[in-house]
């Protein structure tokens, strides 16, 4: 028999309200939420261990949910008032699932290559750009990335959704500015950070060995470590009125740079 829950007051629902709105929740528990097949597919292919599926029969059919039984996942049927409550979105496929929390630490990157593209991101802060950033990363097919000094958590409904899952596919790791520059340091990265101050232009460079490509925010671009810790600043040069574009437009034009002379190498 499958589980039904038809009350939003149901404590279980309260508490994955509280997994959608509350950083502090999510990672008091190590838990959060993934709406959506696609996005639920993806974590399952990433290695995320998903506890319990929650679908709405209007939208997903039984049938669907018991094949998820096959992962050892919970199953139960909530009501149209208890969707409406857990969905962060109205395109949601009428399935939500509770998911644990993955660490993010450096030593845990997968490097399998001998010859890695990684991008660092120090500081993003909306949610929609690191979105962005991952899928930038995904469709490079870089080897990682890495955030630096975090302000959000990795597992906000807003970053799992512009991400389109990505981040469930991705190797990423999360760590202050300094002990990411160690690690790169410690593996030999040749390390770009886009920046205006004694900047080269971003062609110029040679990307073909281990190469981390650093970008920061627009308001504030990257701090002084990082300027320091660079094989080179670069930038792109700018033809129009403003100086300056998207993180994530950005850190595309600079990874495909070099993943285009990676390809002719």
């Amino acid at each position: 028999m499958i589980k039904s829950i038809t009350s939003a007051q149901n404590p279980l629902i309260k508490q994955l309200v509280l997994l959608k709105e509350k950083s502090r929740a999510r990672k008091k528990t190590n838990q959060f939420l993934i709406e959506g097949k696609r996005e639920l597919s993806l974590a399952i292919k990433g290695g995320y261990k998903v506890d319990t599926l929650l679908f709405f029969p209007d939208l997903f059919s039984e049938s669907e949910a018991k094949a998820m039984s096959a992962y050892g996942i919970e199953i139960i049927e909530i009501s149209k008032d208890v969707f409406q409550k857990l969905a962060h979105r109205d395109t949601t496929e009428g399935v939500i699932a509770l998911v644990n929390s993955k660490t993010q630490a450096l030593e845990d990157l997968k490097l399998t290559s001998k010859n890695p593209l990684i991008l660092v991101a120090e500081a993003p802060e909306k949610p929609g750009n690191i979105g962005a950033l991952l899928r930038t990363a995904d469709a490079a097919n870089v080897d990682a990335v890495i955030i630096a000094n975090p302000k959000s958590d990795l597992y906000n409904p807003n970053i799992i959704r512009s991400s389109v899952g990505c981040v469930f596919t991705t190797e990423i790791a999360m760590a202050s500015s300094e002990e990411a520059i160690a690690f790169l340091h410690k593996y030999n990265f040749n390390i770009f950070s886009a920046i205006l101050q004694e900047s080269e232009s971003y062609h110029s460079q040679n990307y073909t060995l281990p190469t981390a490509i650093v970008v920061g925010t627009e308001a504030t671009g990257l701090t002084q470590e990082w300027r320091k810790a660079a094989k080179q600043n670069i930038s792109i040069p700018m033809q129009g009125v403003i100086d300056s574009m998207n993180v994530s437009v950005a850190a595309g034009i600079l990874i495909f740079e070099a993943k285009r002379q990676r390809d002719f190498k």
